[in-house]
């Protein structure tokens, strides 16, 4: 059953009931991290293991992870190689009222630093499977940017860096 989750604005990445944040360093360039979350959104689960299905939508995406869930999302920021944010709007996952996240890219001498923060509100129960969930949550996002890190450097091998 899909239900329709409160709306809220940039600011709620900081100031939801419950953040998680997460960070890695990539050795791919920012601009092509960004162009990968927020261009290229339909290849997220090429390196996106719980990601089976994203498609874009006028305005957002629709996304479904392993185990059916499914998102509607409004894209709230995308800011070339700095930040791409979405909000989640409808969902069938039981327990959230409001989800945002959001993707901050940063150059480093060596790559880009890529932060997300997943920012929640939901119930206590809700609250409280995120928070023990939370190791699995930064293994997932450390896989994924791993994996997109990698399928990045295979895309810069090919001539003419054409996206694999």
């Amino acid at each position: 059953m899909a239900r329709r989750l409160r709306p809220v604005e940039l600011d709620f990445v900081e100031s939801a009931p419950l953040r998680l944040v997460f960070a890695a360093e990539v050795s791919a360039p920012a601009d092509a991290v960004y162009r990968a979350l927020a261009v290229e959104t339909e290849t997220w689960p090429e390196w996106f293991a719980a990601v089976t299905h994203s498609r874009p939508t006028d305005g957002g995406r629709q996304i479904r992870l392993r185990g059916g869930t499914r998102f509607e999302e409004t894209v709230m920021a995308a800011e070339p190689a700095t930040r791409y944010a979405y909000r989640v709007d409808v969902t069938n996952a039981p327990g959230p009222h409001a989800l945002l996240e959001e993707w901050r890219l940063t150059p480093t001498a060596a790559g880009t630093r890529v932060q997300w923060t997943f920012a929640a509100a939901g119930g206590a129960p809700f609250r409280f499977v995120l928070r023990i969930g939370r190791a699995g949550l930064g293994r997932a996002f450390r896989d994924a940017v791993t994996a997109l890190d990698r399928r990045l450097a295979a895309s810069d091998r090919r001539p003419g860096g054409e996206p694999t």
